[in-house]
């Protein structure tokens, strides 16, 4: 099972980076679970934050934002909508359900038809 985090949204920041002071390298990246299998895809409602600097090339966590960068999140947060969440079989599943469907048809029609043999 294979478990990402994709894309949805990123939004770039005017506020100073805390670590190196730069007013044009903050990007806040919003992005959603995406969970694929041998049979199934399937994106969650599960969402995730990350806000980095692309001037200093760091993860700039929560704990060392200022009252600027909460304040510009909270407003982002509040717009960003998150895909709906869906779930899709793959080829395989398909294949499989229609193995087991065949041979249920074929268990009954044995079934309804042994007296006749």
């Amino acid at each position: 099972m294979k478990e990402s985090f994709i894309t949805i949204k990123e939004v770039a920041l005017k506020n100073n980076c805390p670590e190196c002071y730069s007013n044009d390298g903050l990007r806040l990246t919003f992005k959603q679970k995406f969970i694929e299998t041998h049979f199934y895809k399937s994106l969650t409602t599960e969402t995730s934050h990350v806000l980095s600097c692309k001037t200093c090339n760091t993860t700039i966590y929560p704990i060392s934002w200022t009252d600027d960068i909460e304040r510009v999140f909270k407003y982002h947060q509040r717009a960003f909508v998150p895909k709906k969440a869906s779930f899709k079989l793959n080829k395989k599943a398909w294949i499989l359900i229609g193995i087991a469907i065949a041979l249920i048809i074929a268990g009954v029609a044995l079934f309804l038809l042994k007296d006749h043999l």
